[in-house]
């Protein structure tokens, strides 16, 4: 089994710094709470993870489908419990296409295989909330 390890460097106050692959991601909490709102919010970040697992997936897909976007974007809105521990119950996916020649089948496949084969994300995320999503096609 791979195992992943991210370690976190306290900064000062609730503020952290996350080394991922190499990469430095800031984490910090808002004022209202005793951070300076110098980075990332961790919740939000589960949101980034699924957003980019997913999309890289469809991406991917896509290119071996031969089909080639003009312009690809996700967004994922995430919808918290009211009781604490507050985690999202319930999560959006728009996944939004630009250009010609994108058929709506080949966007459904990449999109399905991605979501029930290949995101970890989503099958983690997929045991406590509930999901869904929508394909927007512009031109």
């Amino acid at each position: 089994m791979a195992t992943t390890t991210i370690e976190l460097k306290w900064k000062n106050k609730m503020a952290f710094d996350a080394e991922v692959n190499g990469h430095i991601i800031p984490l910090d909490a808002d004022e209202r709470v005793g951070g300076e709102d110098h980075g990332a919010r961790p919740k939000p970040l589960t949101l980034v993870s699924l957003g980019g697992c997913t999309g890289m997936d469809v991406i991917s897909i896509l290119n071996k489908m031969r089909v080639q976007p003009d312009d690809f974007n996700v967004n994922v809105s995430g919808e918290l419990t009211e009781e604490h521990p507050k985690y999202f119950h319930k999560i959006h996916i728009i996944y939004t296409f630009k250009g010609k020649d994108l058929p709506m089948e080949k966007l459904e496949k990449a999109i399905n295989l991605s979501q029930d084969r290949y995101c970890g994300v989503t099958a983690m995320l997929d045991k406590v909330a509930e999901m869904s999503h929508e394909i927007v096609i512009e031109d």
